[in-house]
């Protein structure tokens, strides 16, 4: 697999979608949340997506450009349409609108509808961190397609339906559970499909619904299971509730439209510390929290406990370093994307 700086991803990532008629500062915004995704080890976030989301530009599904409109306003809240636009754009706007109704009141809850795929989750309250802001947001596809079977199903009934809280704290890298209530995330099966390696038994079963380790049954007519294994009706019960704040909340609804468009529904909650504890003395409390859960000696098969967000942390801190590994398959359909948009000079060489 080739190796790449974030840096040369990102030109390469901007340079396609200005090319696919993307204003500068969206391609800007798209490219840096996809290189993130693969700098925090979210492969399944990051550049893999370029050539798909180039494919929604030319049907219509991503509309680059497109207005952010405010359907509806409070002090603390607020319903946003994205008219198609690009998700990650839509969706920062909206945290931003979020942080600021949160720090002039205490508290604000935002949802988003009509927009497309806002990558990975934990960009969003990461931004509210940077601000005193303890945050949360939650996305579902609405009447979209699907990917999971609810507890004790074989059927696709539900998204991946992801999670994400955020909380400030001193410690180097963000306190941030970032997780899909699925096994896994759909772009995780993609992803081994890519790299042509199996999947862990546990993440996804074949149109019978019987376990399975080959990630070509997923798109046979499989499904992904919920979080848990034989506590799978946990991970359920949590996309279950999931689906009520980005599908029906937004007004997006449920069920499955064959020709729906990937749409995004988003729920996006903040709330300002200091309106509860000085923000200091809290992100002190937060630190010493983590390195409290540390102590706990090793299991057998770890070498020691991680804080959530930790991982993501150490690894973004390795691949700037070391650079970022992309699987042939996804270069290969990445630099052909270039050469067919006449892009691939102005890319230069890694």
């Amino acid at each position: 697999m080739p190796v790449f700086k974030p840096e040369y991803l990102h030109k390469v990532a901007y340079e396609i979608y200005v090319a696919k008629g993307v204003p500068a500062h969206e391609a800007e915004i798209v490219a840096s949340h996809q290189v993130k995704a693969n700098l925090v080890g979210h492969d399944s976030h990051g550049v893999i997506h370029i050539p798909e989301y180039c494919e929604r530009i030319d049907k219509g599904h991503i509309v680059p450009g497109a207005p952010f409109v405010v359907e509806r306003e409070s002090p603390t809240t607020a319903v946003i349409n994205g008219n198609w636009g690009f998700g990650f754009v839509v969706t920062e706007k909206a945290t931003r609108m979020a942080i600021a109704k949160a720090k002039a009141q205490g508290v604000a809850a935002i949802t988003v509808h009509y927009q497309s795929h806002i990558g990975r989750l934990g960009d969003y309250p990461t931004m509210c961190i940077q601000e005193g802001l303890i945050a949360m947001i939650t996305a579902d596809s609405g009447a979209g397609p699907k990917a999971v079977a609810p507890f004790g199903g074989r059927a696709r009934r539900l998204g991946t339906n992801p999670i994400c809280i955020g909380v400030p704290s001193e410690l180097p890298g963000p306190v941030l559970l970032d997780m899909a209530t699925s096994a896994v995330a759909a772009g995780k099966i993609s992803l081994a499909r890519n790299r042509k390696q199996p999947v862990p038994l546990g993440w996804i079963v074949d149109k019978d619904g019987k376990p399975t380790t080959d990630p070509n049954d997923y798109g046979k007519g499989g499904a992904i299971l919920p979080v848990g294994a034989d506590q799978g009706h946990k991970g359920y019960g949590l996309s279950f509730m999931v689906e009520m704040f980005s599908g029906l909340l937004t007004g997006l609804g449920f069920g499955i439209d064959p020709k729906a468009r990937h749409n995004d529904g988003v729920f996006i909650s903040a709330f300002k510390v200091e309106n509860f504890r000085p923000l200091e003395q809290f992100k002190k409390e937060m630190k010493e929290f983590a390195e409290f859960v540390k102590t706990s000696p090793p299991a057998a098969g770890f070498s020691e406990v991680l804080y959530p967000g930790e991982l993501e942390y150490r690894t973004e801190l390795k691949r700037r370093k070391e650079g970022i590994f992309v699987e042939d398959e996804t270069w290969h359909e990445i630099t052909e994307l270039m050469h067919n948009l006449e892009v691939t000079a102005k890319v230069g060489k890694p």
